[in-house]
């Protein structure tokens, strides 16, 4: 029995390797290889390669799921629990495999997120400008944008949304245990990942321990000083905003 499930988990690792992109292909390799330094050293970010495209089939993810919804865009080998502060382990992946997406694992100590359909977030973040909240870093895809927000554990998050009336589909939590799509990588939808608004650290004199806006504080991460708003702070807003997003929401599309 173990034999007959070595042999096929070799031939599941043989399919990957041969649907895995080719490395010839380096164009904007230094610029995913720096990102994910950048985000592993100097936000202490734990990050990962994602799967990438398939190297004889662009438009396909390099997994073995043909029918993948996030092509390119999630984990695969390595898994989401070997993500990385390590620089050396960042550079040896993305060294190898000079094209892979940067993912993020959220929460522990790194930041969770919650991502909207991106014209349902834009309106979110004019509402939250408008009360003054300062807000931290936006991660933007053609079709979706993800608010970078303190860490949270589930159990918080639960009795968040019990309290509300109504939770749309198309609102989507990366908490502990998940992982977030980073900039410069490609997006499963076309296109790339950007910074709507670029993480930026704060010096101690600008990150009061009673600030003005409630639910804003700096991060608790590795004491990077990275300014991050807690999800009660920013929850309604992209509830309402959400609510009125066509679609439902019923597909990732990173």
């Amino acid at each position: 029995m173990r034999e007959i499930l070595g042999r096929r988990l070799q031939r599941l690792r043989d399919r990957f390797q041969s649907l895995r992109p080719d490395r010839g292909r380096s164009g904007g390799s230094s610029a995913l290889l720096e990102a994910a330094l950048t985000c592993a050293t100097t936000w202490q970010w734990p990050v990962l390669p994602g799967v990438g495209r398939s190297g004889t089939d662009g438009t396909r993810c390099a997994c073995p799921d043909p029918d993948c919804v996030v092509p390119g865009a999630h984990p695969f080998d390595p898994g989401l629990l070997a993500a990385s502060t390590d620089p050396r382990m960042v550079t040896w992946w993305w060294t190898n495999r000079p094209t892979a997406p940067v993912l993020m694992a959220t929460g522990g100590t790194a930041p969770c997120a919650v991502s909207l359909p991106a014209g349902a977030a834009a309106r979110a973040l004019v509402r939250l400008d408008a009360q003054g909240m300062r807000l931290g870093p936006v991660v933007a895809t053609p079709t979706r944008w993800a608010l970078l927000v303190a860490p949270y554990s589930l159990e918080r998050l639960g009795e968040l949304l019990y309290a509300k009336d109504h939770v749309p589909s198309s609102l989507r939590f990366h908490g502990e245990g998940g992982y977030l799509l980073l900039p410069p990588s490609a997006a499963s939808s076309g296109g790339r990942v950007r910074w709507e608004r670029e993480p930026c650290a704060l010096p101690p004199s600008r990150c009061p321990a009673d600030p003005k806006s409630s639910g804003a504080r700096p991060s608790q991460a590795s004491g990077t000083g990275l300014w991050l708003p807690d999800v009660e702070a920013v929850v309604d807003a992209l509830v309402e905003a959400s609510s009125g997003a066509p679609g439902g929401g019923s597909r990732l599309a990173y």
